[in-house]
């Protein structure tokens, strides 16, 4: 009974979750017990827990009324998120590229990347997973669980605040992935860094634009 009812807070977490990263739930709702206990089909415990959950990974955080409200990502904390990651993610592209480890996964993520721009273009959903695994391949490749950790959690924030909601940057964003993954492929660590600089600082300036260009 305990596992299930573990399972089942963590279901419950992750539906949650997902909702706050697509943009369902926007920033400052309030996050109540019973209200959620009845749009997911589950008892207030387990929505209890995935408050808690939410609140402790900073989804969401507390209202000076004590009420659990979704989290707001300002402007200044994603340049800051940015720059962390710029610092952490050009040093685990130049350590992957002098790796010696297989390089199937980046060439199956390459493929795949490949496939995005020659096809119809994916959902954001579907996006946003390709771009997860390949900056975290790179982190892995990079020979660090504490660094891949680090970057993912850097990496959801992130998508907190965007949403999938800047659709001109995905062409060009597959192309800067593609340029990192050659660079690792040939073995080239100084290339490999500058073309995630290069990656994160467009991100930077797609995201300023869009704030003071929204339409």
């Amino acid at each position: 009974m305990a596992d299930a009812a573990q399972t089942l807070g963590t279901s419950t977490f992750e539906r949650m979750k997902a909702m706050i990263l697509d943009g369902t739930l926007e920033p400052g709702m309030p996050l109540r017990e019973k209200s959620f206990a009845d749009r997911l089909g589950v008892s207030r415990t387990p929505v209890r827990e995935a408050i808690s959950q939410l609140v402790s990974e900073g989804f969401a955080e507390r209202a000076p009324s004590g009420t659990p409200v979704v989290s707001s990502i300002s402007l200044a904390d994603i340049m800051e998120i940015l720059h962390v990651r710029s610092l952490l993610e050009c040093e685990a592209a130049r350590k992957a590229a002098a790796s010696n480890a297989k390089l199937d996964e980046l060439l199956n993520l390459r493929a795949k990347t490949v496939d995005f721009l020659d096809g119809s273009r994916p959902n954001s959903e579907a996006h946003f997973a390709l771009d997860v695994q390949l900056h975290l391949a790179i982190a892995r490749r990079a020979g660090s669980r504490l660094l891949a950790e680090l970057i993912e959690s850097l990496k959801v924030k992130t998508r907190m605040y965007d949403q999938g909601s800047i659709p001109e940057r995905f062409e060009p964003g597959c192309h800067e992935h593609l340029a990192i993954i050659d660079a690792i492929v040939d073995g080239a660590p100084e290339n490999a860094a500058e073309a995630m600089r290069l990656h994160l600082k467009k991100v930077r300036e797609s995201i300023i634009s869009h704030i003071n260009h929204p339409f």
